[in-house]
């Protein structure tokens, strides 16, 4: 007989079983934990409800406890009852749990409400501390500049150099205030969102002119700290300085100049930091965030152009710069590493030449180095016609003719030249070269200085090419290799960028002053002719007609200018005295002896004293008289003659040496000119023979005497007295000149006088008063 199985309850399956894994509540264990806290308070209410009761209440409180533990036990009714009472508490749980996680909800939103509050307010502060930070960093760049800048200005003496710290800060102070008014002129204040929005314009608007002021003060900011630094060697200069700083900014308690100079330095890097602290506390649903995330990445950008450029100009200035090196120095300089880069670079070149390696060519570089040397070379002329320009106005002002006396008074046209010139050479003249050496010299002067830095430049990436190209097809580089690259490249990368901007300003500069050139030349033009205007009624040759009068010009020209050359032909000719000069008894002797010997064709004068410096080589005076036997030495050299200076053989010079003329051993006592019937006497203005027949008499008819007193002024001439009769020996000095003539006086002396100073008279008795016929 089979036994019956006692019935499960039919609410076995119920999720009592697995409460872990119920899908009542999706707080998964924290709703398990909770079911069991809730069966333990309502178990514990009904204990101290039943407290009034007897021991029956305890009983049946133990027993309902133990029931719950001995479900599984329990009879079939007594767990369907047991089910029910759970499954109440089940839904009763269901709902406070409901009700705890909207709690949870809300509160947690109330949070994140929080949160973002305290964003918004963190926002806030950082907006309002960019803005306020602004302010004050212009209110003290402003007070360096103008307040500091001013009261150093006043001491005495100013301090050296002083403009060239504050160069650029103007450009700075400017952008600075441009931000500020940008964000002044949309009236939000930085709580309303649209600030956010016109800041990041603003900021975005005004970058490339951030970038173009900073980048150039701080590539200057080294020169600011060299000349400050160089204020500190002078005790009692800094002194006044720190004086003067503390007197004029006395709420910042600032003891240096660098104190305020450095401010754009530490300004242009703290952007970033500003703009990435707004963007931190920015909702990425807040309508400016793109634009917030914009502005932040260009100031990042804008301060890594702002150090490649200030590393550029670094290299710049390290090669740009030309010393002054003794040899000495340099033979200092060298050294193993100078002399390998430089072997190397030399062996470089010669392969290039040969064929051997090709030459890295960069064909842009390559056309604007051809335009700079072109510009060099346009640059370096015009400054050298225009100093010549110069020199010859300078050279005309000099010359005041108009002090000269014309003798010529009351004429009209000497009066008038004599104004005319005076207004030139006072007024016109000297404010037109003033004009031309401040227009036109100085700034050619300083645009010629410029050239020296891009010149030094070409030259030293010529340097790094060859060390380049070398190192170039390696696969590895070392660290001092890197370094040679990276200078290639950068020195390649700024004539680069730079060398077009050069060309461009220097050749508008050119341009720019051969204008000018033409616009004083106008002015000038004006300015005569408004002066000529004022005299022209006053000239005799006003009243013709233009082509009359450029006719009488020109006639007028030539005329003064074969006059002109006339005159100097005949100074010149007057000035050059006579090369013979007399000879001593001893002289003629030796005179003799070398014509003898030689002949008279052979015979030289020593124009000069010889001295020898060589091997048969002959110490001679001048005057001496020495015979050639040989226009050479004995290598063939044509400056050193073989000469006997009457015993002694030797070499002389040949610049020295000038030929002898022989004078006439018995000349006639004057030449026999047909002098006119009646005339008792003649003076000549130049003593020229003409070409008559002479006559000669055994009584001389004329006589020549010296009309004037002539003193002699060297050995080669002779003194005369006026009325001093002289005998005539040759009519013409040894080169042909009338001017001069040679002359023999009472006592034998023989010399050159002036012909000019000679006349000619009959003789028929002496003269009274004068000497007796010679």
């Amino acid at each position: 007989m089979e036994v019956p199985r006692r019935p499960r309850p039919s609410s076995f399956t119920l999720a009592l079983s697995k409460p872990a894994s119920s899908a009542l509540s999706p707080l998964g264990a924290v709703e398990k934990v909770a079911r069991k806290d809730s069966m333990k308070e309502k178990l514990k209410e009904r204990r101290d409800g039943a407290a009034e009761e007897d021991q029956f209440g305890e009983e049946a409180y133990a027993a309902e406890e133990e029931s719950v533990v001995s479900v599984f036990v329990e009879e079939p009714d007594e767990a369907s009852e047991l089910d029910r009472s759970f499954s109440e508490e089940s839904s009763v749980s269901e709902e406070r749990l409901a009700e705890e996680a909207n709690e949870a909800k809300k509160k947690s939103e109330e949070e994140e409400a929080a949160a973002k509050e305290r964003a918004a307010q963190r926002q806030q502060l950082a907006i309002e501390e960019l803005v306020q930070s602004e302010r004050n960093y212009l209110r003290l760049l402003q007070v360096s500049t103008v307040t500091i800048r001013s009261n150093l200005l006043k001491l005495q003496p100013p301090p050296a150099n002083l403009d060239s710290m504050f160069l650029y800060i103007d450009d700075v102070i400017d952008v600075s205030s441009r931000l500020l008014s940008l964000l002044d002129q949309k009236l939000v204040q930085p709580g309303d969102p649209v600030f956010l929005e016109t800041l990041c314009d603003s900021f975005l608007s005004l970058s490339s002119d951030m970038e173009a002021a900073y980048k150039e003060y701080l590539a200057n900011y080294n020169n600011i700290t060299v000349v400050e630094n160089s204020y500190k060697q002078k005790e009692a200069l800094w002194n006044d300085i720190v004086r003067v700083i503390k007197a004029s900014a006395p709420e910042v308690n600032a003891t240096s100049l660098s104190f305020f100079l450095v401010m754009p330095v530490q300004r242009i890097a703290r952007y970033p930091l500003l703009l990435q602290t707004i963007q931190k506390h920015t909702d990425r649903t807040h309508p400016a965030y793109d634009l917030l995330e914009q502005t932040a990445h260009t100031s990042i950008a804008l301060n890594c152009r702002i150090n490649e450029y200030k590393r550029f100009r670094e290299v710049a200035d390290k090669y740009k710069k030309t010393e002054a090196l003794t040899i000495k120095d340099k033979i200092n300089r060298l050294n193993t590493h100078s002399i390998a880069k430089k072997t190397a670079r030399l062996s470089q070149h010669i392969k290039h030449e040969t064929g051997i390696a090709a030459k890295l060519v960069d064909g842009e570089f390559d056309a604007l180095e051809g335009f700079f040397n072109v510009l060099e070379h346009g640059i370096l002329e015009l400054l050298e016609n225009v100093e010549t320009y110069l020199h010859h106005l300078q050279g005309f002002l000099s010359c005041k003719t108009e002090e000269f006396d014309f003798d010529m008074d009351g004429e009209k046209a000497p009066i008038c030249y004599k104004e005319i010139t005076t207004a030139l050479r006072q007024w016109i003249l000297p404010t037109f070269e003033k004009r031309m050496r401040t227009l036109i010299h100085k700034p050619l002067c300083a645009l010629r200085d410029l050239l020296v830095g891009p010149r030094n430049l070409i030259r030293k990436r010529l340097d790094k090419l060859l060390d380049y190209e070398v190192i170039c097809d390696k696969s590895s580089l070392s660290y001092d290799e890197q370094a040679v690259a990276n200078t290639y490249r950068t020195i390649n990368t700024l004539l680069l960028n730079e060398l077009p901007q050069f060309n461009g300003l220097a050749l508008q500069m050119i341009w720019s002053m051969l204008g000018t050139f033409s616009c004083l030349h106008r002015d000038l033009a004006s300015d005569m002719e408004q002066l000529f205007q004022s005299f022209a009624q006053q000239l005799p040759h006003s009243s013709l007609s233009p082509s009359a009068f450029w006719r009488w010009a020109e006639s007028a020209v030539l005329e003064g200018a074969r006059r002109l050359e006339t005159l100097c032909r005949s100074v010149e000719d007057t000035l050059n005295a006579p090369v013979v000069q007399p000879l001593s008894p001893s002289s003629q002797r030796r005179l003799k002896q070398l014509t003898d010997k030689h002949g008279s064709g052979k015979i030289y004068q020593v124009t000069g004293t010889v001295v020898g410096s060589r091997d048969l080589d002959l110490n001679l005076a001048k005057g001496e008289l020495v015979a050639i036997i040989s226009e050479a030495d004995s290598r063939g050299d044509k400056r050193r003659w073989l000469v006997d200076a009457g015993g002694r053989r030797g070499y002389a010079p040949s610049s020295k040496l000038l030929r002898y003329h022989q004078p006439t051993e018995d000349p006639p006592p004057s030449p026999h000119l047909t002098i006119p019937e009646g005339v008792t006497g003649i003076r000549r203005h130049s003593y020229t023979p003409e070409a008559r027949p002479l006559t000669v008499m055994s009584q001389p008819c004329f006589q020549v005497f010296a009309a004037y007193d002539f003193t002699a002024r060297g050995s080669h001439e002779v003194s005369v007295r006026a009325g001093e009769p002289v005998r005539v020996l040759e009519p013409h000095d040894k080169r042909g000149n009338p001017e001069w003539s040679l002359v023999e006086a009472r006592g034998g002396q023989r010399g050159y006088v002036p012909s000019n100073y000679l006349t000619i008279m009959p003789v028929v008795a002496p003269p009274p008063g004068l000497y007796p016929p010679y």
